[in-house]
């Protein structure tokens, strides 16, 4: 919680007061929403089409009654705490999003240069203080991970079955594959960029994304080749490209929302198109608060269905399959950033022209 949350606030704080940056920061913005809602719904439209069945045959019990009679409404007015030390301690993601976003533009809106200096320099310090705690943690995670996949398969029992894992598979990969070779080119075209040249430029930042599974440790790759090869100036890749590691999510967002569907699904939930509109939004924020390192969508997903009451079971017979998505993810969200610092870069030189 406290990794997504400093995520925010120092993305959101970092925007300079300058007129031109800020035309940079909105821009930025617009497009990472914008392809980021539609990698949700290339995933929704997936889920629809392909309906992964359910791995556990579920009788509904008292608890799972209760948890599917809270209305979406209700969950979202939760959103707004009471107690912010509760929000970290009982891992509210929604509700960390909205104090991390209020904090971070309140920053912004500090009337004193040097105070809002000196704050903005805490929290970037706080940041790059956990990220090197995260470092030394990650060495650990493989005992913690070998013990997840074993309660996983413990679970496993007569009722099981493994092809609704097939299915579910298959979604989240497509919607990383489409986004990626259709959905992005296009969004390329449309701003009368080549997407193979651009593509060719970006390899291998790509490449070193897929293999690290983290688009925060592949950034300096990434900025070096849209500078070099893709001629975007410094000023727009080292705002832009820091930024977008941050909150341009694309594949994080359609696993967040593929996972956590499909997790509720197995525990007696009914996929409605109804039910899952809301979820195409709260994905896509959530998806902007997700930490750039590896298996940082995993566990926010998990998050968000703990904050729920939804048991986790599931999530343990996932994780043997997430390293190949995460590696997918991880490109797709490095090839999003890329074509998101095109599009800026073009748009503030034809800014600059006609002024």
């Amino acid at each position: 919680m406290p990794v997504i949350a400093l995520s925010v606030i120092v993305a959101l704080s970092s925007s300079e007061d300058k007129h031109s940056m800020k035309r940079v920061w909105r821009r930025t913005l617009f497009y990472t929403l914008t392809t980021t809602v539609l990698a949700v719904l290339v995933a929704a439209v997936l889920y629809l089409v392909i309906a992964p069945s359910s791995v556990y045959t579920v009788t509904p019990n008292a608890s799972l009654d209760a948890v599917a009679g809270i209305s979406y409404g209700r969950h979202l007015l939760q959103i707004i705490p009471d107690n912010l030390v509760k929000a970290f301690s009982e891992c509210q993601v929604l509700t960390v999003l909205f104090i991390s976003v209020v904090t971070g533009l309140s920053i912004r809106a500090v009337p004193n240069p040097e105070a809002r200096q000196t704050v903005r320099h805490f929290f970037e310090g706080f940041h790059a203080m956990l990220f090197t705690i995260i470092g030394g943690i990650v060495k650990l995670l493989p005992i913690g991970l070998f013990g997840f996949i074993a309660v996983g398969v413990r679970e496993l029992n007569a009722n099981t079955s493994l092809q609704g894992m097939g299915a579910y598979f298959l979604v989240v990969t497509l919607a990383n594959v489409l986004q990626g070779i259709i959905v992005l080119p296009l969004f390329l075209l449309l701003k009368g960029q080549r997407p193979l040249r651009i593509f060719k430029g970006m390899a291998p930042a790509l490449s070193v994304a897929f293999f690290t599974k983290s688009s925060a440790g592949t950034l300096p790759v990434t900025m070096q080749r849209a500078e070099t090869k893709l001629n975007i100036r410094p000023e727009i890749s080292r705002f832009v490209l820091p930024l977008c590691t941050t909150i341009n999510m694309n594949g994080c967002g359609a696993f967040i929302f593929t996972t956590v569907l499909y997790v509720m699904q197995n525990n007696g939930f009914t996929i409605t198109p109804t039910l899952m509109l809301p979820w195409i939004f709260i994905a896509t924020l959530a998806a902007v608060g997700n930490a750039g390192v590896p298996m940082g969508c995993f566990f926010l997903s998990a998050s968000l269905l703990s904050s729920m009451n939804v048991p986790l079971e599931l999530m343990g017979m996932i994780l043997p399959i997430y390293s190949v998505i995460d590696m997918l993810e991880t490109a797709l969200n490095v090839w999003s950033d890329s074509c998101v610092a095109v599009a800026v870069n073009q748009d503030m030189a034809t800014v600059a022209q006609a002024s």
